[in-house]
């Protein structure tokens, strides 16, 4: 489950990089919820693995809530549009 959820993050991220650019802030209303998706399998992760084995879930964990932060407050600026 934690390889699932950084590479789900990592793939966030670069969807949320490419939603940056001016007029396609329209995109952060698809990677917010692919973001909490994967946060949730993060979550999910970080409640099945062992104390020690939970590094990786907990980097998606951190790194899809990065994103969905980011990506709220790009839409905040922008209003979702530009």
């Amino acid at each position: 489950m934690g390889l699932i959820s950084l590479i789900w993050g990592i793939v966030a991220a670069l969807f949320m990089c490419i939603a940056l650019i001016p007029l396609v802030g329209w995109a952060n209303w698809l990677v917010i919820p692919f973001a909490a998706i994967g946060a949730v399998i993060g979550a999910i992760g970080v409640m099945l693995s062992s104390k020690g084995g939970n590094g990786r879930a907990k980097a998606g964990l951190i790194l899809n809530g990065i994103v969905v932060v980011v990506a709220v407050i790009r839409l905040q600026m922008g209003g979702g549009i530009i």
